[in-house]
């Protein structure tokens, strides 16, 4: 833009077959009627092109000569129609009329007189034997003129870390410049828009932040508010700097829940250049948006939801006045779910610092926090996002989380043999062997001889290194060997604490021949009377059962009371060291009827 009309024109090399409009009949001029030349080439090749105008003045005369070059094989005829214009006129040469020879060119003068300091359009019309063409004529105006490089070169620089390049930019033009920039990542500039006056500069900044390594390449585009474009190339180079982790895998100690452990690593920096890193969950930036895409789309529901069934449980109008700020409320609470959600923070292997900054040639320590909230093995992988690292470091952590550690004195009590309908009573030692409170509970048993046992307390909290004496009472109608597993479930540990019980209920008649050989008068007396140390071992429901053998009516509720009494009066004092465990034997069971 800066060269005369002359200068461009002398640096025009390049031509260009020009826009045919029309076909003629060549009958009709010449008796050639054939030619060498297809029917979409024009006869003639016009230089240069297009005719150009520039950096002119008001009132002065320019010139341009144009050449139509003969391009077939026999001499042909053309001539310039010359279209009404008050600044544009056409000079033909003396032998206008005659034929050019093959090869040869015709040579018009194209005179151009401007009135204002504006772009003009126009076109000469160019007619041979066979068709007509156009030379289009362009007169450029004023023109902002930003002195731009024609390419700019950064410097090598570490991946995801900003390299900036500062430009000082003046409008060499002759009108004021108003302007677009604009390219594509890695490359970025500010500002994107602007207006310089004429002789007038300002600073351009482009950035070049890499996010992987190799060679970068864009163009920058430089728009004029004319309509004008510039292409600048740019380049960059990226390549990944010695930084990284001291270790790879984390063991963290077992750890008691509610409690808290920690382990140290290490970022070293061995470069010359200062690096930022913050811990993420992802391994790479692609699944983090997916993961962050899915989460939004999740609460966004949430929220429609809860808007839904507002308006339908609200038809107050100055209730539904307050929507929009509700739903603005509503919005600010998802970014901050979704920020939660995503981070590091609140969960059972916490980073800290989280992010930061290391100096060149320097180390940075970030704490393994271990809080388990569970009694369970914890398995994870962190990703540490590094500036000058193409992708994201590994760091895995493994834990384990322990629980109350409770357990009975006993896992295991054989209780022997039991009549049924007698009441057995034992103590359970429980202890808390750990270094955190345990709180236990029994869990409901789901069978019948299980729903026999009773705990007092069946319910607790015991400090550590303490142990609690628990109640067991049992008592069945049920005859036969049991064997019953009962569960206390301890809050933080998945597996319950188990304690198993084993006996064989009978009914204890040790009679040597059956009741129907005894007789009615037997079982009758045995429950009125009594007299049969055998039967006095029976409980009465066992006893109501022999005489219901012989008759369907039990005997008078007053006999059945005196013998109870007396039964009362002859029963020894019950033993507390009956039963015992084949294993520990630490209960003290009572037996009564």
């Amino acid at each position: 833009m800066c060269q005369t009309t002359e200068e461009r024109l002398s640096n025009t090399y390049e031509v260009h077959p020009p826009r045919i409009l029309e076909l003629l009949d060549m009958s009709e001029a010449t008796h050639h009627k054939f030619s060498s030349l297809d029917l979409d080439q024009a006869m003639f090749q016009p230089y240069p092109s297009e005719i150009v105008f520039q950096n002119y003045s008001p009132f002065k005369t320019y010139k341009v000569h144009l050449e139509l070059r003969n391009s077939d094989k026999v001499p042909r005829l053309v001539k310039v129609i010359e279209e009404d214009s008050l600044y544009f006129k056409v000079v033909s040469p003396l032998d206008a009329s005659k034929k050019v020879a093959p090869g040869m060119a015709s040579t018009f003068t194209i005179l151009f007189t401007p009135q204002e300091n504006k772009d003009y359009i126009h076109r000469l019309l160019c007619v041979t034997e066979r068709e007509k063409f156009e030379v289009p004529i362009r007169a450029i105006g004023p023109r902002a003129i930003l002195d731009f490089p024609d390419s700019l070169h950064f410097q090598i620089c570490p991946v995801k870390c900003l390299s900036q390049r500062t430009l000082l930019v003046r409008n060499i033009g002759n009108c004021e410049a108003k302007f677009q920039l604009s390219t594509r990542s890695p490359f970025s500039v500010e500002p994107s828009v602007g207006t310089l006056d004429v002789g007038q500069s300002m600073q351009v900044t482009v950035e070049f932040l890499p996010k992987t390594t190799g060679d970068h390449s864009q163009v920058l585009l430089l728009h004029y508010h004319s309509g004008e474009d510039i292409q600048i190339t740019l380049y960059g180079d990226s390549t990944d700097i010695n930084v990284g982790l001291d270790k790879n895998c984390v063991m963290l100690e077992k750890t008691y829940i509610s409690l808290a452990t920690y382990r140290k690593v290490a970022i070293m920096n061995r470069s010359d250049s200062i690096v930022h890193y913050q811990w993420k969950n992802f391994a790479t930036e692609e699944e983090e948006e997916r993961d962050k895409l899915r989460l939004s789309s999740e609460l966004h529901q949430e929220v429609d939801d809860e808007m839904e069934q507002f308006l339908t449980e609200n038809t107050d109008p100055s209730l539904q006045a307050c929507l929009s700020q509700f739903s603005n409320t509503l919005q600010e609470g998802l970014v901050q779910i979704q920020q939660q959600l995503l981070s590091l923070d609140d969960q059972d292997i916490i980073m800290r610092p989280l992010k930061g900054e290391i100096w060149p040639n320097s180390t940075a320590e970030v704490n393994i926090i271990f809080k388990p909230q569970e009694a369970r093995i914890y398995q994870q992988t962190v990703y540490c996002e590094i500036t000058g690292r193409e992708s994201r470091l590994p760091l895995g952590i493994q834990g384990e989380g322990v629980g109350p550690k409770l357990q009975f004195s006993f896992d295991f009590l054989d209780m022997g043999n039991i009549v049924i309908g007698s009441k057995q009573s034992y103590k359970l030692l429980l202890s808390n062997k750990g270094l955190i409170n345990g709180a236990y509970k029994l869990v409901q048993p789901s069978t019948v001889l299980g729903l026999c046992f009773s705990f007092n307390p069946s319910e607790g909290m015991i400090p550590p290194g303490v142990s609690k004496t628990l109640e067991v009472h049992f008592s069945s109608d049920k005859l036969g060997v049991i064997s019953e597993e009962l569960n206390f479930s301890v809050v933080g540990n998945p597996e319950p604490v188990i304690v198993t019980f084993r006996a064989t209920l009978s009914d204890g008649d040790h009679h040597v021949i059956c009741v129907s050989c005894l007789g009615e008068e037997h079982a009758a007396l045995a429950l009125a009377d009594g007299g049969c140390p055998h039967c006095e071992l029976m409980a009465m429901a066992t006893l109501r059962t022999r005489l219901a053998v012989f008759t369907e009516t039990a005997p008078p509720p007053a006999a059945a009371s005196r013998r109870k009494k007396r039964r009362a009066q002859r029963a020894p004092e019950p033993s507390l060291s009956r039963q015992s465990s084949p294993v520990r034997p630490l209960a003290s069971p009572a037996s009564s009827v």
